[in-house]
């Protein structure tokens, strides 16, 4: 269980924050002491058991901070940055900035990290890091540039981790995101590209992050409103290489999608996260607890003077500006378990009795029993135990993590899968990997319908290590459970795929209703704008151009003119927009871009209904036209088809359907107009042979010139 308690005001003026807020609260030496920026001129220290102000500093009129006020934990001291690169150094007993210890630095300063266990670090805006020290020693040092161009410091955090300090920066530049780490024990900063998975792609709007022994779990509020998680390892496999870190949905629809600002995020503890933000569009803002573990809503709290975005977290207290007015929410938050996160839980104990936690040694226990009196005995029976445990070979990660699947959770599963594909591959990963889509689909199918881990067959697939032949059974299970974007990614990925399955996903893809495919993540990326259209005028003129000197009069299709004339309403449609919405159209371009047999293909393209080869056929000839309307012949995208693949399934549908298409009426003007531009092409080549000729001659005329002179005119006439 969690519960947010009764607010309070910090203190009752208004704070002379700008319209972006605070800059910062940080936690100051004293135990409820805290340090306030605004984004003007001013730091207060406020002690918050007394709700009063201890002191207040100020630059002077003209100046600005820049970056958040912290304090050195080693001597005591506040320090600050003005202007981006004039570093203040004070304490409680100074009263002007004006004159307490000053340094100007070579470079703009990002933010100033200072935590319990070690020195202040100066992170700079082109991601340099340095100690307080050896900078105050040399303030003019010059300042190595870390971060590329046009790249932005997004969001920072400080970590102890073995006693030694951990940082994490997160950069953005054109809407992708990079994660730095830099430890410093080992001097080593390491790179990782943020992939956003199988959702598309959104802005990330606000950073928090926990860490554990070996991982950093960095979690990401999106514009879509959920809330995302990615496992970055401490160490990396390979700090001199820009390594890749898929993050995975945690929480769904936290806040509204359609908040632009106001929404912050903060984890609580290894369960709880803090959200700040709208729950409905049109819903005032509020501050909400979740349990990640159970991903469950806690509690909330409306905030109808409206927030500026910002949330921070000291001990059990919540800091936010409400209003105008910097406000402390208290907070508790249970151990998790299931009967809390659903509100079950049930106290036995007075409100006012507090129980002391019990703990029993066991190793002890069990060593010699509770009334042993031979404490010596009992030594050489741990010692032996421990020897014997350490003598026990060691678990490959891939082995715990089949254990792992064949009996957790799906949720405990990802995680330890992600966990598992951050460490370093060996040379049989992929075969590792094959074993690993085996297990859940083994368990799948003994489970099913309850059991389906698709997140987890979404991360695998994207290792692009697998292929069809070392996991057959899986697309057979997405096509079970009509998952599209499986099959979609299966498409893309594996070089492998039987003819029969390819028609299979085939089926599926032009038989699945519009109403299901609207509500189904799909990748989109080799789909082009389809509000644009084909009209008839341009159709007509691109036709003309594509004769290239080929005579109208000779055309013998006369009648098929004439049956086009008596109804043009019925059929304009085909030919002047998209024929299918366009999660189809980039399901039926993972078709076309598969690896297939012409031979082993077709027997299996008779099997699909007229109907919908039809509208294959439609969707093609679209494309075609598409690809018309430029000199290059190409279609816009992302990795969309080439025209050579839509002209080879379009001659593969026809040649296994062609008695069948030819009987329906629906596709008798979609035939013609294929019948036009065949024509049309025999035509144009017709032509590029004869010119062909002409310019072989050139070609040997060229080749005699070798004994000119320096400067010539030539006329040469083409008949």
């Amino acid at each position: 269980m969690a519960a947010l308690e009764e607010e309070f005001t910090l203190s009752s003026v208004v704070l002379g924050a700008g319209p972006d807020g605070l800059l910062g609260v940080e936690h100051s030496d004293k135990t409820d002491q805290f340090l306030v920026t605004d984004s003007g001129r001013t730091v207060i220290l406020y002690k918050l058991s007394d709700q009063k102000t201890l002191g207040s500093w100020s630059v002077k009129q003209g100046q600005i901070i820049t970056c958040p006020a912290v304090c050195n934990f080693q001597t005591g001291e506040y320090i600050v940055v003005h202007d981006n690169k004039v570093l203040r150094i004070w304490n409680s007993e100074d009263v002007n900035l004006d004159k307490v210890f000053k340094a100007t630095l070579s470079a703009e300063v990002c933010r100033i990290h200072s935590i319990q266990g070690t020195e202040p670090l100066v992170l700079f805006k082109e991601g340099a890091v340095r100690g307080l020290e050896a900078l105050l020693a040399e303030p003019q040092q010059k300042i190595e540039t870390v971060i590329s161009d046009e790249e932005v410091i997004k969001w920072t955090k400080l970590f102890i981790v073995f006693r030694h300090p951990v940082l994490i920066f997160i950069t953005e530049k054109h809407g992708n995101y990079f994660a730095y780490v830099q430890t410093f024990h080992s001097r080593v900063l390491s790179k990782y590209t943020l992939l956003l998975g199988h959702e598309e792609k959104t802005l990330i709007q606000s950073f928090t992050a926990s860490v554990d022994r070996k991982f950093i779990s960095l979690m990401s509020l999106s514009s879509d409103g959920s809330v995302y998680e990615t496992l970055i390892p401490i160490r990396p496999t390979d700090p001199e290489k820009n390594q890749r870190v898929v993050r995975s949905l945690l929480l769904k629809a936290v806040v509204s999608g359609n908040a632009r600002n106001a929404v912050a995020l903060t984890v609580l503890d290894q369960d709880h996260v803090a959200v700040l933000g709208s729950p409905l569009p049109a819903s005032k803002e509020s501050l909400s607890i979740w349990n990640i573990k159970f991903q469950t809503l806690q509690t909330s709290k409306e905030l109808p003077q409206g927030t500026s975005g910002q949330l921070w977290y000291y001990g059990e207290n919540l800091f936010m500006l409400h209003g105008k007015f910097l406000t402390v929410i208290p907070y508790k938050c249970e151990v998790s378990s299931l009967a809390g996160a659903l509100g079950k839980l049930k106290h036995s104990q007075d409100p006012g009795t507090h129980v002391e936690p019990h703990f029993v040694n066991w190793e002890a226990s069990q060593g010699c029993g509770l009334g042993c009196q031979n404490s010596e005995q009992s030594r050489r029976l741990l010692r032996r135990r421990k020897i014997e445990v350490n003598l026990q070979p060691e678990v490959p990660p891939s082995k715990q993590l089949l254990l792992t699947i064949k009996k957790d959770s799906e949720k405990h599963i990802e995680v330890e899968l992600r966990k598992f594909l951050a460490m370093t591959q060996t040379p049989d990963f992929h075969a590792i990997t094959g074993d690993i889509v085996t297990g859940l689909l083994e368990r799948c199918k003994a489970e099913e319908p309850s059991f389906y881990p698709r997140n987890c067959l979404i991360q695998l697939i994207q290792t692009h290590v697998l292929s069809y032949s070392l996991c057959p059974g899986l697309m057979e299970v997405a096509l079970q459970k009509t998952d599209v974007h499986l099959l979609q990614l299966c498409l893309q990925q594996f070089p492998d795929i039987p003819e029969s399955v390819t028609c299979t996903c085939l089926k599926l893809f032009l038989s699945i209703g519009d109403d299901c495919l609207q509500e189904t993540d799909v990748n989109m990326e080799s789909v082009f704008d389809y509000s644009g259209t084909v009209q008839d005028e341009k159709m007509e003129e691109q036709t003309k151009i594509l004769q290239n000197g080929f005579n109208p009069k000779e055309d013998n299709c006369s009648n098929c003119d004439q049956e086009l004339k008596e109804k043009p309403q019925d059929t304009t449609k085909e030919t002047t927009s998209c024929p299918v919405i366009p999660k189809r159209a980039a399901l039926l371009n993972a078709i076309l871009h598969s690896a297939y047999s012409e031979t082993f293909l077709l027997p299996h393209l008779k099997d699909i209904p007229a109907q919908h080869i039809t509208l294959f056929l439609q969707y093609l000839y679209f494309l075609y036209l598409k690809c018309s309307e430029n000199a290059t012949m190409t279609l816009p995208g992302i990795r969309p088809p080439t025209l050579n693949q839509i002209m080879d399934w379009i001659c593969l549908l026809l040649d296994a359907n062609f008695t069948v298409v030819v009987m329906i009426p629906e596709a008798k003007r979609l035939l013609i107009n294929l019948y036009k531009f065949v024509k049309s092409q025999i035509s144009v080549y017709s032509e590029l042979n004869k010119i062909e000729v002409s310019f072989r001659e050139l070609q040997k005329l060229n080749q005699e010139k070798n004994n000119r002179g320096l400067y010539s005119i030539e006329v040469l006439e083409l008949f």
